[in-house]
């Protein structure tokens, strides 16, 4: 199959390039215009109690009713009092565009004192916009943003609108400041590792169409369903430095085929054949992991599995298309403007630093197993003490206006205003709400409870506390609010953002047995389909959960008990976003899959030849060891990158994704795998008998189809018996064990 693709390939390679030029005209042109169509929010379950209510609400009102931005108006020299801030203020609220504005309060409209500052030189004024989507919301602050600020008065603007707002703008740029950071680094590296310009250049050309196929694909589902504008993250960085991984594989094997084989052509099949082969499975791997994400009913981590796959997809499939066609129009000028490595020391393909790791785990593979689980346990504990929050403005910069605006409601105000929790009593009368609302007023941390809204048979009631919106105390009193005894007759609804962030926890909770499920059962068919074995891909999948556990512990040390937030820059809130932990396992176990994929590939490969498995596992971690740590750092420089972000759950991803990375390239490729590899010997390749023949029949072997290099077997020792001495054996073996010559002594006769 992979030697077909890589002939057809080679033969209509001009064909293969010129329609990827029209691709890349169209993506250029159309595809990068997925930014004006992308989403906000997403993080609601859209059956949920909370979306029931707020659909409700829309239903009584015509409208959602919140407060969607909070514009504080300062004066340092005059109070509220005065009568020339009130007309500003007033003036200012009464210009604003009317069909964006469904509504607004402020003091002089309330006579609320909530909406006065401590010291009176502050106040607010809460606005609703007009529409019912995020998509409308955004327009209509757009449309009002520059309207709200008053002339003579410092005018800062707040709200879940405004936060979304700046959390797209600063998304933007931190795409920009990424791709700027990662790219001059990522090609360094690659002329590092490969020592041409010319091979450097080939993973950057297959990112880069990799990114705008990405963008083009997420277009085109615009089109049927809401995008969330973080799946641009997801795109830009798996795009990219998967795309550089797999161009980095094949470009390495096709310079490994071309000295040993008759024609360009040649080497280009034989390298399809085997590093075209294990980008195939390592891409349906990945894109199998992150397609779990769309078993969740968020449109967030929806959207991420969309462009996510989207990305993997396209970097396959130009790894296994445009890549080979320009290797092969390239031919040996792939090895075009050398660079000098001075520090590049010749040697075989089965020695150095890898080599020796090789070696020296499989002398004690118990002791190098035993030591490395206990460290990634260790390093997973602070997961057991996880807790998970929402998305609120500390996940901007610090200074971020909208930031300061929650900041100041806090510190000099009574009572923010959006931090409220909404009852719906469908079905109740007059004398019913108002029963059930004292009952409400009666719960312990509720501030106050009144009825703000009623129609089409239904009353919506405002609760009010003193927490914060995604507190652990106002998730509880969220759920002492749903224990109270619903009127006879009635239904009860609760929504809000503390409502919203209760069920997000309960519906990813529900959804992620399922994901495991799906995600475990895939991947042990695809590596079965790949190795036949049964114990190798079940194998995978439980040092796959060490490594994210260590991972994942890390990510909580870091960001839930604030360690190291003064040098990454980014406030700790005492949880961790809960769709973060659930993003990360798609993206990092599909990454970690990757690497196994590569490095079993070239196990079996080497098994298949020799039958010997400790020596198998020597020479194919000695020879992919390099280009996986290489393939590792490349990756680590493009997600590296997005730990700059000035988005807190974002820096939270790739700093998460990072350490996976780091973590399962180096502990768990260089030193478990060899050393559970080594205690389990043959049994690594077991299955029962008629799986055996399955796969015998249907399995995908490296290097199928290509006429194989006869089978190299360990010299077989013949022993001579003397009369006068023991059994031995004449010749010179090669432990597998060891890199230097065994000399075995001949006995001398008499």
């Amino acid at each position: 199959m992979f030697e077909a693709l890589g002939r057809r390939t080679y033969r209509s390679r001009r064909w293969v390039l010129g329609l990827a030029g029209l691709f890349v005209l169209v993506a250029v042109t159309w595809g990068t215009g997925v930014f004006s169509a992308l989403s906000q929010g997403g993080f609601e379950d859209p059956d949920s109690e909370s979306a029931r209510a707020l659909t409700r609400i829309e239903a009584m009102s015509g409208g959602t009713g919140d407060v969607d931005v909070v514009a504080v108006y300062t004066d340092p020299d005059r109070t509220v009092d005065d009568t020339g801030f009130r007309n500003t203020v007033v003036q200012t609220l009464q210009d604003l565009p009317a069909a964006e504005v469904a509504g607004f309060s402020t003091y002089w409209s309330t006579g609320s004192e909530a909406f006065v500052s401590a010291d009176r030189h502050s106040t607010f004024a809460a606005v609703t916009l007009a529409g019912v989507s995020d998509e409308e919301k955004e327009e209509a602050f757009a449309a009002v943003r520059d309207h709200l600020r008053a002339p003579g008065l410092q005018t800062e603007l707040g709200g879940p609108s405004a936060v979304f707002s700046d959390i797209s703008s600063q998304v933007e740029s931190d795409i920009a400041r990424a791709e700027a950071l990662s790219l001059p680094i990522v090609f360094l590296l690659l002329v590092i590792v490969f020592g041409s310009l010319t091979a450097a250049a080939m993973p950057l050309v297959i990112g880069g169409l990799a990114i705008l196929g990405a963008f083009t694909m997420l277009h085109v589902l615009t089109l049927f369903t809401d995008v969330s504008i973080f799946a641009i993250n997801i795109v830009t960085m798996l795009g990219l430095g998967l795309a550089v991984d797999y161009a980095l594989f094949v470009v390495s094997r096709f310079r490994e085929e071309l000295p040993r084989a008759a024609t360009v052509e040649d080497a280009l099949v034989r390298t399809m054949a085997t590093a075209g082969r294990t980008v195939a499975f390592s891409g349906l791997t990945v894109a199998v992991s992150l397609a779990s994400l769309l078993l969740f009913p968020q449109p967030f981590l929806q959207s991420m599995g969309f462009g996510g796959m989207a990305a993997v997809l396209v970097a396959m499939i130009g790894a296994l298309t445009v890549l080979p066609a320009l290797l092969g129009l390239l031919g040996h000028r792939i090895d075009a403007l050398r660079v000098p490595r001075p520090w590049r020391r010749a040697g075989g393909s089965t020695g150095g630093v890898w080599a020796r790791v090789a070696h020296g785990v499989m002398r004690r593979p118990l002791a190098v197993a035993g030591a490395v689980i206990a460290l990634l346990l260790l390093l997973g504990t602070p997961f057991l003490r996880a807790e998970f929050g929402g998305v609120d403005s500390r996940v901007l910069p610090t200074g971020t206006e909208s930031r300061v605006v929650d900041e100041k409601l806090a510190s000099q105000f009574p009572a923010d205003p959006s931090a409220t929790i909404d009852v719906v009593l469908d079905g109740a009368d007059a004398g019913t709400a108002t029963t059930y609302v004292d009952r409400l007023r009666s719960l312990p941390g509720v501030t106050g409870a009144e009825i703000t809204a009623g129609g089409d048979g239904a009353v919506r009631i405002a609760v009010h506390h003193d927490e914060l919106p995604t507190s652990p105390a106002a998730r509880d009193l969220v759920a002492d609010i749903r224990g109270v005894h619903a009127p006879a007759g009635t239904e009860v609804l609760v929504g809000g953002e503390s409502a919203e962030l209760v069920d997000l926890l309960a519906g990813l909770r529900g959804t992620l047995p399922w994901m495991a499920l799906f995600v475990g059962i895939v991947t042990l068919l695809l590596l079965f389909a790949a190795f036949g074995s049964v114990v190798l891909p079940l194998k995978a999948l439980a040092m796959n959960v060490l490594s994210l556990g260590a991972a994942f512990g890390a990510v909580v040390w870091i960001f839930q008990d604030g360690h190291l937030s003064g040098l990454l820059d980014f406030t700790p809130t005492g949880a961790v976003e809960a769709s973060n932990p659930i993003l990360m396992l798609a993206i990092a176990f599909g990454l970690s899959m990757d690497y196994e994929v590569f490095l079993l590939s070239r196990i079996r490969e080497e098994w298949d030849r020799t039958g010997d498995n400790t020596a198998s596992v020597a020479t194919g971690l000695a020879r992919t060891g390099g280009i996986i740590t290489s393939a590792a750092l490349l990756l680590i420089v493009v997600i590296g990158a997005f730990a700059t972000s000035g988005i807190t759950f974002i820096k939270m991803i790739g700093v998460g994704l990072v350490i996976a990375i780091l973590v399962d390239a180096t502990i768990v490729r260089g030193l478990l795998v060899p050393a559970t590899m080594r205690l389990l010997g043959t049994a690594n390749w077991w299955a029962p008998a008629p799986l055996r023949r399955v796969w015998e029949r249907y399995g995908f072997r490296e290097g199928d189809g290509f006429v194989a290099e006869e089978p190299l077997r360990r010299p077989q020792l013949v022993p001579i018996i003397l009369p006068t001495v023991d059994p031995v054996y004449v010749g010179t073996d090669v432990d597998p064990l060891y890199e230097e010559n065994v000399p075995i002594p001949t006995p001398v006769s008499g």
